[in-house]
């Protein structure tokens, strides 16, 4: 299941999540089908907590969540289909970025996972046989190893939380093309964000939460 997927590829259905006394998501409901969807919010509306349930890592409070009709919690299988940049940049920092990318892909049964992770560590404009750790990686160059892991196995669903952090104007500029090609291809791209200037690069369709209840989703010049 690489590659275009036809939708509703991500079905949320009146997702609240809470943490004791706070509440993180409120009755959301919506559907996100293939091509680039823009997550709008301020710091703190909930946008974070709403990937992470998407991709199994935590569970609704109430509700429910299908992403490919698979339960992320559920159906293990289809970490298979998902690629996931997450927002923290917790890397194995004794690695190089040809060794973390390699794993990524043996662990997710590539063929010939070498040459898998130097092309995709090239598709983000870095030297796969760079022989420094990631340790010694500025924060940009870490968040294109974290890409180019979620990209490694091809998967028809890509969860990206704040992927432009630490990137400097034209590695943003790079990195909003790659993800419109990805969308343009036929796959499910999902991009967190909080500033309003990216998410009107990255693609027309936008969801917006504020403090835990979708706001508004629809095409961004319509918003």
């Amino acid at each position: 299941m690489n590659g275009a997927v036809s939708e509703p590829v991500i079905v949320v259905d009146g997702v609240s999540k809470w943490f004791r006394d706070l509440v993180a998501l409120s009755e959301v409901s919506l559907t996100i089908g293939p091509g680039v969807t823009a997550l709008l919010g301020p710091n703190g509306a909930g946008k974070s907590t709403l990937l992470r349930i998407l991709c199994g890592l935590t569970p609704p409070s109430r509700g429910s969540v299908h992403v490919l009709g698979l339960q992320p919690r559920a159906d293990r299988e289809l970490w298979r289909y998902l690629g996931l940049v997450p927002q923290q940049e917790a890397l194995p920092d004794a690695l190089t970025a040809g060794a973390f990318v390699t794993a990524a892909a043996r662990l997710q049964g590539v063929d010939d996972a070498v040459d898998a992770a130097s092309a995709h560590l090239e598709l983000v404009d870095l030297d796969p046989y760079d022989p420094r750790p990631l340790r010694a990686y500025s924060k940009g160059m870490r968040q294109r190893v974290k890409v180019a892991a979620a990209l490694v196995h091809r998967p028809p669903v890509i969860v990206l939380d704040e992927p432009l952090n630490g990137l400097d104007p034209a590695q943003r500029v790079r990195m909003i093309d790659l993800f419109r090609r990805l969308g343009a291809d036929g796959h499910c791209v999902l991009a967190s964000s909080h500033v309003l200037e990216e998410v009107e690069r990255f693609g027309s369709r936008i969801v917006v939460i504020v403090e835990g209840r979708l706001a508004s989703e629809g095409p961004f010049q319509e918003i």
